[in-house]
């Protein structure tokens, strides 16, 4: 059996589950998480744990039975804890501000870039060079993280860009002058 799979998922007393046979909807204080269940894998309440079940042992079942709990598992923690990534902005004049439902960044082009949010996403700018971005939802945390940083890469020789904290580079080397 697979390892990941076979672990019950706690439910917290707050948090409110709906099983349909394709998906599952979780609902807690932070907000509302859809999370979709691959073919072949049914859910089970026992006391306050969801136990998931594979229909049968072939390979395919077996990748999914771990996939399943963990969409699950994380839908539960995003909606009682939330999920949170944040991202720095390194380089002279580079900054960001926060508008309506988009982020303007100032990132050395021509024009400033407006990203819109994803909705049901909120980000916090202190500073104007540390962004955090919240929300319920993993994928799209991680995905709008993702996405911003993309906006400017960071530069393997002056360092400077978008880059996930704690996130290390390496360096390279400039160009060798003399002979």
């Amino acid at each position: 059996m697979s390892r990941i799979g076979r672990k019950p998922v706690p439910v917290p007393d707050k948090v409110k589950i709906d099983i349909k046979p394709d998906t599952m909807v979780v609902t807690g204080p932070k907000g509302t998480v859809t999370s979709l269940i691959p073919p072949g894998i049914r859910w089970e309440k026992k006391d306050k744990d969801l136990v998931a079940i594979r229909s049968d042992d072939s390979g395919r079942q077996r990748s999914f039975h771990g996939l399943a709990r963990a969409l699950v598992a994380n839908a539960v923690r995003g909606v009682t804890d939330g999920f949170t990534r944040e991202l720095d902005i390194v380089g002279v004049g580079y900054r960001a501000e926060s508008k309506k439902n988009s982020v303007v960044f100032t990132l050395g082009f021509s024009h400033p870039v407006e990203y819109p949010l994803p909705p049901g996403i909120s980000v916090s700018i202190d500073k104007q060079t540390h962004l955090v971005i919240t929300g319920v939802d993993r994928q799209l945390v991680g995905q709008t993280a993702a996405n911003m940083r993309a906006l400017k890469k960071p530069d393997p020789y002056k360092q400077k860009g978008i880059r996930f904290t704690g996130e290390r580079l390496k360096k390279k080397a400039g160009k060798a002058g003399g002979k």
